[in-house]
Order: structure tokens, then C-alpha cells, then sequence
């Protein structure tokens, strides 16, 4: 059906091979058609021969063209819509960083479309399939590197959140881990700790742990790798798990670590059920700086991460992006967290 040229698929790649999103231009061409012939067949909507029809929504596949939402009528030209992708809407961690993103969308007259991908890597890359389509910019976690998701995100522009900017070629919005976990630690440090263990999250060795692993190495302290044990999930329960787990391998320990609040908050109910008084026999540290952390007791102390910011920072790159301004990069795309000392260390 289609000549050489044709199979090129004009106007699909950039110079240097820089992936652009395919037009409703580059279709027409493609399948020798106009415009109008084109938004029909795609929209399935008038009259239009069957055989112009098929090759016309054959030249779309091959360019992978994605009609514009505002062709399709599903909103008023000029309104922006930005997808944002969460890992755990359970987690009250994330719903602080999606309120910051909701009211700084708002301020600019945005809407926002939020997908919960359940800590599921293909859940994460459907949401890039979908809001490629709806939305005219995403913003999200994502664990995939950056040429998986250049395959599922069509073009539109993408800021990362909490993968530093140094991590990726996308926008990004980072975590200063290694500048809160110095804080954390020098504070345990100071009131006496030596034995100090981590309970880290499920997915990898994260910043967190490797700025613990490096705080270790700087005041000299024992038992390194041998001091961190990787939680089942990010939740009390986990915590709970974790600190067990802990304990059994190192009964000596005056101070746990805990890669946030809630793992935190389980290690705590650990130690309690093991006859140990928290701070007296234990300390417990967390990062997050959630508000259940002022309701247990005693109360956790923690490295409070400015959740709000977070998600307004990342609207801030999004506007740059379509503005066509360089992202925010160093210091100016990251969030340090504060140590907030309260009983529990």
C-alpha cells in the first residue's frame, strides 16, 4: 500500500532522531488525504469511503498519531491539563504532595487528572499511555528509566518526582536525602548512639539508605550493610516486620532509622513488644515529617520533607517547560528536608 518515502514516516523524528509527537499534518500526508478527511476517520464521524478510511487510520498507527484532545471536543481550547501520577493514594504521604501540584494547578487555571498506580511499574506505564492522550503535560513517580518511558509518553512533556535531577534527562523534582539524613544522624550521634540500624523501603537501595550508608562511614560507626533490613512495604505493618527483623540480628541497637514515618511508627509498636522503652531503651527517627508522627507516643521525631512544595515545584517546571524555558535544575529543584526533634529520639 504505501511507497518507500511513505514508509519513512514523515515528519515523526526530529534531526539527531529526537522522537516528536506525530500531527494530524503528518497523517494527511502520509495517506494523501486532507485534514478534514483525516479528523473524521479517526473521530468516526461522517461520511467517508471505507478503503480512504482504512488507510487513513493505517497511516496513524504507523506514525503512532494521537488526536488532540481539543479536536476531539473534550475540552475548551486554551484550558491545560496536566496528569499526575501517584504510587499509593493510602500512603498520607502522597496526598500531600498531590494537594501541592491540585492548588498550584488551580492557581494557573489548570485542571489535573490523578492516577493512582498501586506501586505497579505496568500500572505506571499505562498511566503514560493514557494521560499521553488526555493530558498536555504529566507529572509522577516512576521507577522505569527514562527510555522506557520515552516509549510510553508520546511527546508530552514529563517532570519526574523525587529522582534527583542529576538522575534523569527529564524534569525532575528531587528529595535532598543526603542533606536530611546528615541532620538525622548527627543528631543520634550527639545524644550518645552508636549502634544505629535502618529499616529501609521495598524498591531497591534508595537515597535514603544510601546517604544512612554514608553517614555510617563518616562518624565510624558499626555494622554498615549489616544494620539495614529492607521493610516488606512501606506501612506500619512493614515497619513492624522490619524492626523484628532487626532486633533478632541486632540486639545491641540504641536507635533505628526508619525510611519513613510509618515504617517508623511500626518499629516503634516493636519495640514496645519486646519490653523496650522508646527513647529510653530505643530512639526512633523517621523521614516524611507526616502529621500522625505528632499523634503517637511518644511522638516521632523526624526529617519533614515540605510535601506541599514538592508538588508546587513541579508545576513550576511544568509551566517552564511550556513556556519553552530550561527546567529548574541544582538547588532550585530540590526540597530539604528539616529535622522536627521531638520524644522519640
Amino acid at each position: 500500500m504505501w511507497t518507500d518515502d511513505q514508509r519513512a514516516e514523515p515528519g515523526a523524528d526530529r534531526p539527531g532522531g529526537a522522537r516528536r509527537r506525530a500531527t494530524i499534518h503528518d497523517v494527511a500526508r502520509l495517506a494523501g488525504v486532507s485534514r478534514q478527511t483525516v479528523s473524521r476517520a479517526v473521530n468516526d464521524k461522517g461520511e467517508i469511503d471505507p478503503g480512504t478510511k482504512e488507510r487513513v487510520l493505517e497511516a496513524a498507527r504507523l506514525l503512532d498519531y494521537r488526536p488532540s484532545r481539543y479536536a476531539r471536543g473534550l475540552v475548551q481550547k486554551g484550558t491545560v491539563t496536566a496528569g499526575l501520577v501517584i504510587p499509593d493514594l493510602r500512603n498520607p504521604f502522597f496526598p500531600e504532595v498531590a494537594a501541592g501540584v491540585l492548588e498550584a494547578a488551580e492557581q494557573r487555571g489548570w485542571q489535573v487528572v490523578v492516577w493512582d498506580s498501586r506501586i505497579d511499574e505496568a500500572r505506571e506505564r499505562q498511566a503514560l499511555d493514557v494521560l499521553s492522550h488526555q493530558a498536555d503535560a504529566v507529572v509522577g513517580y516512576f521507577k522505569d528509566p527514562d527510555d522506557v518511558l520515552t516509549r510510553h509518553l508520546g511527546g508530552v512533556p514529563l517532570v519526574l518526582l523525587e529522582r534527583g535531577p542529576q538522575q534523569t534527562r527529564f524534569a525532575a523534582v528531587g528529595i535532598d536525602a543526603g542533606t536530611g539524613v546528615e541532620q538525622g544522624m548527627n543528631h543520634l550521634f550527639r545524644a550518645g548512639h552508636r549502634r544505629i540500624g535502618m529499616l529501609d523501603g521495598v524498591h531497591g537501595p534508595s537515597p535514603r539508605r544510601l546517604a544512612f550508608l554514608e553517614q555510617v562511614r563518616r562518624l565510624g560507626l558499626p555494622g554498615g550493610e549489616d544494620a539495614v533490613v529492607v521493610c516488606p512495604e512501606h506501612s506500619v505493618a512493614g515497619g513492624e516486620a522490619g524492626m523484628e527483623r532487626l532486633l533478632a540480628a541486632w540486639p545491641e541497637i540504641t536507635a533505628v532509622f526508619g525510611f519513613n514515618d510509618l515504617i517508623a511508627v511500626g518499629a516503634m509498636r516493636t519495640a514496645r513488644s519486646h519490653g523496650r522503652s522508646v527513647p529510653d531503651d530505643l530512639a526512633v527517627l523517621g523521614f516524611d515529617g507526616l502529621s500522625l508522627g505528632e499523634l503517637v507516643d511518644p511522638a516521632l521525631t523526624t526529617l519533614h520533607i515540605d510535601k506541599r512544595r514538592l508538588g508546587r515545584l513541579a508545576v513550576e517546571q511544568v509551566a517552564r517547560l511550556r513556556a519553552g524555558e530550561e527546567p529548574l535544575r541544582g538547588a532550585d529543584a530540590w526540597v530539604v528536608p528539616e529535622l522536627v526533634v521531638r520524644a522519640s529520639a
